[in-house]
């Protein structure tokens, strides 16, 4: 059979990227050895994003005498795994199958199969031959396996972690980025005795060294143990000896930095130092007419990144030419509270000889978040100082994952601190401290 397009890999890059080509009437199938949705639907984004928001509720419960509800025994509350689990799985699936609606939708087939290249336009899966003009790579990627020194551990990656029936006391989590952020804190809010390995000295990695350093005084204020730059070495009778000190561990969560997931192929991948596939900037692999998108190229490991390839690439194959911005998106964390970042960062800044200022407002001076008992946090506008250009924008607040989109908005524009300071927010919001950052560049913010 043939193809204009031939997609392995149904995650956000892949199904965005095949939802895309159908729309521009290109002829499309997507090949996916699993579940429509990948990693972040099934297992990753959803789901986790899920617990997170059962826990943070679990957690803001025992506030509720805070905002004047009586009649709450706390010493009765419990955290019910199953109901947890059963909700989060009804989310996925209510996703995905609305996913593979909109692919049958705009006439994308869809094989479920390993499949292997060939040839720079030819695809076997299921022992059938399939041909397509372009092929698109989008078979994301999965954590590092942890060493064989603690091969004995009570090892959980994220795909198994639903497949549990309880969670025990003492939890392990190891990675230095976003995923292993949020699950330890995560296994804190429901009340698990809590430790963090970051097992490499790149602790979140691409964010500013504020928030960095925020993030680090949170997780120790939360008496959520951290070992930076440390190593599991051993573990024997429940017991896990990290740099020679011993922690109760029933249950080690992999949150490891990840590696790519890459298909069988008869003609080899050129690939980086990281061994992800190498790519040009509009993401085509050394075989020609062959892209790789999502985390498989190691550009970038969010899922809202992966979908912006998946659209650009499609656009290049129907002749739309652009440049791929691979700065202005956001980064989040889902924590409590919420932490957000796009745009530059200062040591970025500051290597590239920009002269700039930092303007900043606490949630503590806000109403709404006042109203919300969400004081806790700030915005932070990193702007030139020659023309106001905002170059980056840092939050934490509740609801930061969400406030950064008008970040985004606005840089995507080169707009300025006066434009966002002019700009009329409504009142009570979280979001007026973007109008009171503008105000503290251009001049004074009225409430700080």
């Amino acid at each position: 059979m043939k193809y204009d397009v031939v997609i392995i890999g149904a995650g956000p890059a892949g199904y965005v990227a095949g939802i895309r080509a159908g729309q521009v009437g290109l002829k499309t199938v997507i090949i996916e050895k699993t579940n429509v949705g990948g990693m972040c639907m099934n297992w990753g984004c959803i789901p986790s994003k899920a617990l997170l928001e059962s826990a943070k509720i679990f957690d803001k419960i025992k506030r509720s005498a805070e905002f004047g509800i009586d009649g709450i025994d706390i010493q009765k509350l419990s955290f019910n795994w199953e109901k947890v689990k059963s909700r989060s799985g009804n989310i996925t699936k209510r996703l995905t199958d609305g996913v593979s609606y909109l692919l049958k939708k705009n006439g994308v087939e869809l094989i479920t199969g390993t499949a292997r290249l060939v040839s720079e336009n030819t695809v076997i899966v299921n022992d059938k031959k399939i041909e397509a003009v372009n092929i698109i790579i989008a078979t994301g990627s999965k954590p590092i396996a942890m060493d064989k020194s603690i091969a004995n551990a009570p090892v959980v990656d994220m795909e198994k972690l639903f497949s549990l029936e309880v969670i025990p006391d003492n939890i392990v989590v190891t990675g230095n980025h976003v995923p292993a952020v949020e699950m330890a804190q995560f296994f804190k809010l429901i009340g698990k005795t809590t430790s963090i390995v970051t097992n490499s000295n790149r602790f979140m990695m691409g964010f500013d060294d504020h928030l960095i350093s925020y993030v680090l005084e949170k997780l120790q204020s939360e008496k959520i143990n951290i070992f930076l730059n440390a190593f599991a070495e051993k573990y024997e009778n429940g017991v896990l000896t990290i740099g020679g000190k011993e922690i109760k561990c029933d249950l080690l969560v992999n949150c490891n930095s990840r590696k790519a997931t890459i298909p069988e192929s008869e003609i080899p991948f050129v690939l980086t130092d990281r061994e992800f596939v190498s790519t040009s900037d509009d993401f085509e692999t050394n075989i020609r007419g062959v892209y790789a998108i999502g985390d498989v190229s190691g550009k970038s490991f969010f899922a809202h990144v992966a979908s912006a390839q998946g659209i650009h690439v499609i656009n290049a194959i129907k002749g739309i030419k652009a440049d791929f911005n691979t700065r202005s998106y956001p980064i989040n964390i889902y924590t409590v509270p919420e932490i957000a970042q796009i745009g530059m960062t200062e040591k970025q800044l500051k290597e590239k000889g920009i002269d700039f200022r930092i303007s900043e407002f606490p949630l503590s001076a806000n109403g709404k978040a006042m109203i919300e008992g969400n004081t806790e946090g700030f915005i932070r506008m990193l702007s030139d100082k020659k023309f106001g250009q905002v170059l980056g924008v840092q939050i934490v607040a509740s609801n930061a994952t969400d406030m950064i989109a008008e970040a985004g908005a606005l840089m995507e524009t080169d707009g300025t601190v006066y434009d966002i300071a002019k700009t009329i927010h409504a009142h009570p919001t979280v979001s007026e401290i973007f109008m009171e950052a503008g105000f503290d560049a251009v001049d004074k913010a009225v409430f700080k």
